[in-house]
């Protein structure tokens, strides 16, 4: 629901792409950080703006009294990984053993959590669970500690020295200030990525303040703790702002007699023209609309309901909804798309990716972990061995090829 490189709409993903650590300290002395030259004064300056906003004297001194900029985000900024994945391998990475195995944990251990968001809102558990998965392993304690930093220091580094987009920065500083204000965090727990997203499904500071709902009922608004208030905001965003339909599934891979055909249609009239479910069940409602979608030629086809564009709304990418409605119905059971990409590999198993992640780490690449979760340390240890061995394309899968070549000992 967020995005810094999107400030109309503040639903896309900030990539969890942080750098290591915590970041510089939220209070560090200056003889031991000294401000670059021009900080001081542009926070002398932004004071006022700040309070014109209503930010109290109080949050001011506490929060920006002492603080000292992260300039590490620059460098996060410009040094983005790049991994040009084709689809199959996007969804193989998010769809992956590891997350189809805790969010099934988690579903038990929230199941009437979800029953009442699903009264509620109507919002399948599924998709939810898809959501909270691929944004923060599940509100993973170790996503924070290895992943996040300090966002105020973060925030104040960007809305000082990004020339770009100063103006929306210094919003997002607001906002935050506007939280600490409210009760609803504090500047110690109020940990994010490098751009300020933050908790189990990553808000940045605009989503907590504007779209975030109490849901727990204990007077603050939090994407931290329990995943109560996350998970019923995202739900009610998914409503709201992306116009989900009540009791409709996303879609259904399926099996076209012909070419594929574009418009919006009823099942029933698609069923009509020969198109059927590529698992043979009939489809359940068949006076809802759907689209056709083939997403590379020769590959599985969809048809695609309100409900995918819904989620669609919360990330503008085809192949990040596919692959949350896909992870949200493989979490409950359902098996792999029957039809292959063209070129594909099968996902591998969770203990096939501890296998890579062993081996690679023994052989010097260090993958930041062997926990069968695969972030950018294992794709960038993935592909430095790729490019070491002359492997092609150097890529940062690690799939089955990579695996058969570590088990040669190559």
């Amino acid at each position: 629901m967020k995005h810094p490189d999107s400030p109309i709409s503040p639903t896309r993903r900030t990539l969890l792409k942080a750098g290591l650590g915590g970041g510089i300290l939220l209070a560090a002395p200056s003889a031991v950080f000294a401000a670059p030259a021009g900080f001081d004064q542009w926070r002398d300056n932004f004071r006022a703006r700040a309070l014109a906003k209503g930010i109290s004297d109080a949050t001011w001194t506490r929060v920006m009294g002492r603080i000292e900029p992260d300039m590490t985000v620059f460098r996060q900024m410009q040094k983005q990984p790049e991994f040009h994945e084709q689809i199959w391998q996007y969804i193989n990475r998010r769809v992956s053993d590891w997350r189809i195995i805790n969010g099934r944990e988690a579903l038990k251990k929230h199941e009437a959590l979800f029953a009442r968001i699903e009264q509620d809102f109507g919002v399948e558990r599924g998709t939810l669970l898809a959501l909270w998965g691929v944004e923060s392993a599940y509100g993973d304690p170790l996503v924070q500690q290895n992943h996040m930093r300090p966002i105020f220091p973060a925030l104040a580094a960007l809305a000082w020295n990004e020339p770009r987009r100063r103006a929306y920065w210094e919003t997002e500083l607001i906002n935050a200030l506007k939280i600490v204000d409210r009760g609803w965090g504090t500047p110690e727990e109020m940990r994010g990525s490098w751009a300020g997203a933050m908790g189990h499904t990553q808000w940045m500071p605009e989503v907590w303040l504007n779209v975030g709902m109490d849901y727990d009922k204990d007077g603050r608004v939090s994407p931290f703790g329990k995943p109560d208030d996350a998970l019923g905001s995202s739900a009610r965003f998914l409503l709201n702002r992306g116009k989900y339909h009540r009791g409709e599934h996303w879609g259904y891979e399926v099996q076209t007699s012909g070419g594929a055909a574009s418009g919006s249609r009823t099942y029933a009239a698609w069923a009509s023209a020969g198109v059927t479910r590529a698992d043979g069940k009939p489809f359940p409602q068949p006076n809802a609309s759907a689209q056709m979608w083939v997403p590379v030629s020769g590959g599985p086809a969809f048809l695609l309901g309100p409900n995918f564009y819904s989620v669609k709304s919360y990330n503008p990418s085809m192949n990040y909804a596919l692959a949350i409605c896909h992870l949200g119905d493989r979490i409950l059971g359902a098996p792999p798309f029957i039809n292959p990409f063209p070129g594909s590999e099968r996902a591998l198993t969770l203990a096939e990716v501890q296998e890579v992640q062993t081996r690679l780490t023994k052989a010097g690449f260090d993958t930041g972990g062997t926990d069968g979760r695969v972030g950018n340390d294992t794709m960038k240890a993935v592909r430095d061995y790729q490019t070491k061995m002359g492997l092609l394309p150097a890529d940062g899968y690690g799939g089955l090829k990579v695996l058969a070549r570590l088990r040669q000992g190559g």
